[in-house]
């Protein structure tokens, strides 16, 4: 693309597909029943559908494209914070004031979770990794509208530095099913972020609970979330709240599990570990799903250039980086799953260390995340 359709509104058109769930979500509120279930399609099944129709774009955009070109790409993300704030606590008073019976409004809250899940946290992701104030206060209210402020600290302290080691909870191990995953990378992420943090404190000389620690900003956003949400529906808005939140952070943890699976750095001795390349993510050239999840299924790239902003994001092919068969629609619906997701994954797997490290002949210890720690790691 050239500078001047990268600054055309009608380039970026594709990648705002997000609002279409706000009055499926609204829809499902005020009539009940399954219309719940029309986000859940939208983001599920419709995209992969569509992936089948419009196929792999494996074009790449200039990676010198001035951000001020990307207006219109960038814009969907910083609106979404108070179209989300809106949906979430606008259904939550609908829902509390409404006469859905509970197990519907549960079924509302659930359709909400999977907006804030597959969108708010997916854009949260992009603003983070941003140098702007304003950008990072725009994700850090996102987390904590979803209840998991510290992702951010997780990461971008831990996981873009010990990616495919042992010291990052969220590379799923090989065979590892994701209920285990799941449930492993709830106890262990908040605590690494908070080491992370400490440690960061600690090279600066400063104690692990000083002001300028960001878990502070975490629990002060995340309980005035919570208050809110109890002020508007009581005890009852406050169960509708976190239980979107954990249907959000669910469809994160679904992501993350699909993104590295069974993929690790080679240990070089001395708590040394290779540099992050582009075949250290599985990659995903489908062009619809990409548009809903403003490329972040180029992932290869994503950890190879963290600091690239999503419309500049390259794909790779198969020389390079290994590839998902399918967009993350469909293959975080076959992680749920696990003997089937690990049936049609694990042969991959194997290849792609076939491919990239011929001469490694026994793979136990990478497998079960057991190399030794990264020098330094906290």
């Amino acid at each position: 693309m050239t500078p001047e359709q990268f600054r055309r509104f009608s380039s970026a058109v594709p990648f705002w597909v997000s609002l279409g769930f706000v009055p499926l979500v609204w829809i499902s509120a005020l009539w009940g029943g399954w219309w719940f279930m029309l986000a859940v399609a939208y983001g599920w099944w419709a995209f992969t559908l569509i992936d089948f129709i419009t196929g792999l774009n494996v074009e790449n955009p200039d990676t010198e494209t001035p951000v001020t070109d990307l207006f219109w790409y960038r814009l969907i993300t910083l609106i979404w914070f108070p179209v989300q704030f809106i949906t979430i606590f606008g259904v939550i008073w609908l829902l509390v004031s409404g006469g859905l019976p509970w197990w519907e409004q549960m079924g509302v809250a659930f359709g909400l979770g999977v907006m804030t899940g597959v969108i708010g946290i997916v854009y949260a992701h992009e603003l983070l990794h941003q140098k702007t104030p304003h950008e990072r206060w725009l994700a850090d209210l996102l987390l904590a509208s979803v209840l998991y402020s510290h992702f951010r600290s997780e990461h971008l302290l831990v996981h873009h530095r010990y990616v495919g080691t042992p010291r990052d909870p969220v590379t799923a191990r090989y065979n590892e099913g994701f209920i285990s995953y799941f449930f492993r990378v709830l106890r262990d992420c908040p605590p690494s972020a908070f080491r992370a943090e400490a440690a960061m404190l600690a090279r600066k000389g400063l104690p692990r609970w000083h002001r300028s620690n960001p878990f502070w900003r975490f629990a002060l956003l995340q309980g005035s979330m919570l208050v809110l949400a109890a002020l508007i529906g009581g005890w009852w808005g406050l169960v509708l709240f976190v239980f979107q939140a954990a249907t959000a952070f669910w469809h994160l943890e679904l992501t993350n599990y699909i993104e590295h699976y069974g993929l690790t750095r080679r240990y070089l001795g001395e708590g040394k570990y290779e540099p992050v390349r582009p075949h250290h993510s599985w990659n995903a050239s489908h062009a619809a799903s990409n548009w809903l999840m403003i490329n972040l299924q180029r992932h290869s790239d994503h950890h190879y250039k963290p600091d690239r902003r999503f419309p500049l994001l390259q794909t790779y092919d198969e020389t390079a980086a290994p590839q998902l068969p399918f967009g993350y629609p469909a293959l975080t619906t076959l992680a749920m799953v696990p003997p089937l997701f690990r049936r049609y994954m694990n042969p991959r797997v194997k290849s792609w260390r076939r491919q990239f490290y011929p001469d490694i002949e026994d793979w136990t210890d990478y497998s079960n995340h057991a190399t030794p720690m990264p020098k330094g790691a906290s």
